[in-house]
């Protein structure tokens, strides 16, 4: 047993012993599946806080020949399956945490050190099948296969730490990845290579230097999707046994969208609400605002605005094809909103293409990162948003158009009123802080066609319902006769209550463009007919 080479079980037994822990082990049956073939070479890349370290400390429990972990996977998922007694504690796992190499390096990539520590435990275990104590690391693994035949399991954690922490040095980072492939490219000691990151592998051009291993990232996550954060029926077990509310526990931190899978939450902040007993923004215990920051000030061309409407609800198509996969080449405002995928501070629609704010914990990230940056006129609106609001429910529909007007001027200069897309924008927006108490939908499909903008309230919320018809060009008037003709509360489904029917017009030709707004009460409980106010 040693510290790099063959390490014992701990830290997934501290893991397991945990107050919370969500049983992950079915990954290794994939891991197994995998084991000296043409796949044997994984890199899954996905944010912080997403359990990328406690996969890799499971996978070294599994896999060492350093401990006897069958006791410590007892009556876990993976036992049932075939292959596990087969590989249980059966290879030689070379286990780093690349951090510890190759940041703080005197010179170099630290890859020297590297290879110094995991050669003398070599030697200390193979010594009598190594020539020479002062061979490369590689050399060293391919002398003993050759002679006994012995293949090794490599984990490597934070992988991509120096893509990140040394952003600007290509040299480095060529080197460092020089080093990787001369390790385990075509050779023959490789079992398997296992590697996790929040990146995906760094390319040059169109190609990577690590072409051969295959790639899960938050922009495709492919057969490690239920491994990539918690499910939804995993959270709704947590909230069940301690006692929280899971609609809320979704606002909060659901939203990680992928191909199969269509909610996948954070697991760190899941686990922190759970412990904790409340929901808040566990995110900056560990991040700051200020990492954000950077990226959203960027000025590329229309970056901002893309921005802008993310925070106000809505999705953007990107090409996330022309991403260099580091933190330090972007030549669109593409390269950076992938950048943001893969941060975790941006979902994404593999299937659509479109990225979105997953969520309550991370939309409150945006917004302190634009507190103290150069995003003044959007953060006005964000903090008149709650008298908006408020205006809205107590049907001044007055109040509402003069708010919208403010609204709209602030940000005129980042989103400019086209047609009734890009007013639902400003307008999504301009309700910022409904998102505490709502749902807020986009064209929702309802009666004979779409509603603008649905605002549906969560399960704990006591607030009524709103449905929001938008008209460039027309009166509001109109829009609350479509609200009724096309029978847009019917698709309210498994809601009854009061609802609000809302209807706003903006007059491009005025030359004063102002907004103007109606609003009626409607006890959708008792069906139409039961008006009870105008505005």
């Amino acid at each position: 047993m040693g510290v790099y080479l063959n390490p014992r079980n701990d830290g997934f037994w501290e893991a397991v012993r945990s107050d919370i822990y969500v049983d992950k082990t079915e990954l290794i049956k994939y891991t197994n599946s995998c084991l000296s073939t043409e796949q044997k070479f994984l890199c899954v890349s996905r944010p912080r806080r997403f359990g990328k370290s406690i996969a890799l400390r499971m996978l070294s429990a599994y896999y060492s020949r350093g401990c006897d972990s069958r006791e410590l996977f007892a009556g876990k998922k993976i036992e049932s399956d075939p292959s596990f007694a087969e590989h249980l504690n059966q290879y030689d796992v070379i286990f780093l945490n690349m951090q510890h190499f190759l940041i703080g390096a005197a010179s170099g990539t630290g890859t020297e050190c590297l290879e110094q520590k995991v050669l003398k435990e070599l030697l200390e275990e193979y010594g009598t099948n190594i020539s020479s104590p002062h061979t490369a690391l590689a050399d060293a693994l391919n002398e003993v296969y050759a002679r006994i035949g012995k293949k090794f399991i490599f984990l490597f954690d934070e992988w991509d730490c120096i893509m990140r922490e040394r952003q600007e040095s290509e040299s480095l980072q060529k080197q460092y990845l020089d080093f990787l492939r001369g390790l385990l490219k075509d050779q023959p000691y490789v079992a398997l290579a296992y590697m996790t990151g929040i990146l995906p592998i760094k390319k040059y051009g169109q190609h990577s230097a690590l072409n051969m291993f295959w790639e899960y990232s938050m922009t495709d996550q492919n057969v490690f999707e239920e491994y990539t954060g918690f499910t939804e029926t995993e959270v709704k077990d947590l909230c069940e046994l301690y006692g929280m509310d899971y609609a809320e526990t979704s606002s909060w931190y659901d939203g990680y969208q992928l191909r199969r899978l269509k909610h996948v939450f954070n697991p760190r902040s899941v686990v922190a609400a759970m412990k904790c007993r409340y929901f808040s923004n566990y995110w900056t215990s560990t991040e700051t605002y200020e990492a954000l920051k950077i990226y959203i000030d960027m000025d590329f061309d229309g970056l901002r605005a893309d921005i802008v409407q993310m925070m106000s609800g809505d999705r953007i198509k990107l090409n996330t094809r022309s991403f260099q996969n580091d933190m330090h080449t972007f030549h669109t405002k593409d390269d950076v909103l992938t950048l943001l995928i893969h941060l975790g501070y941006l979902g994404y629609d593999a299937e659509m293409k479109e990225a979105f704010i997953p969520n309550r914990e991370i939309i409150e990230e945006f917004e302190n990162a634009m507190s103290v940056g150069g995003w003044a006129e959007v953060t006005k609106v964000l903090k008149a948003s709650e008298k908006l609001l408020e205006d809205t429910l107590r049907c001044d529909a007055e109040s509402v158009a003069k708010g919208l007007d403010q609204a709209h001027t602030e940000v005129a200069s980042i989103l400019t009123y086209n047609d009734e897309s890009s007013m639902g924008a400003a307008i999504g927006l301009a309700y910022y802080s409904a998102r505490k108490d709502y749902r807020i939908i986009r064209e929702m499909p309802a009666g004979h066609g779409f509603a603008d903008v649905v605002f549906l309230p969560l399960p704990f919320s006591s607030k009524p319902a709103l449905v929001v018809e938008l008209k460039y060009d027309k009166s509001a008037d109109s829009a609350i006769r479509q609200i009724k003709d096309r029978d847009y509360v019917r698709g309210l489904k498994d809601y009854s209550g009061e609802v609000l029917l809302v209807g706003v017009s903006y007059d491009s030709h005025d030359g004063n463009k102002l907004h103007s707004c109606v609003i009626e009460k409607l006890d959708y409980s008792a069906g139409y007919g039961s008006d009870q106010d105008h505005g």
